[in-house]
């Protein structure tokens, strides 16, 4: 179970990763008027959170 929750904590890290990469290209985007669907920020906040989940649930002895 160690080995799952923590390749779970890896993919949701970096999700996190990818998030906060477009969340920042959304901020610094030439056209105003192409924001785009996806809520990235929220998105970034969550698999945040499942990351710490999963890596104190990997960690727990």
């Amino acid at each position: 179970m160690q080995v799952s929750m923590l390749s779970v904590a890896i993919a949701a890290g970096a999700l996190f990763g990818v998030a906060e990469i477009a969340n920042w290209r959304r901020n610094n985007r030439r056209d105003v008027d192409a924001v785009g669907f996806m809520p990235w920020r929220g998105i970034a906040l969550a698999s945040a959170g499942v990351a710490f989940l999963a890596a104190a649930l990997a960690l727990r002895p």
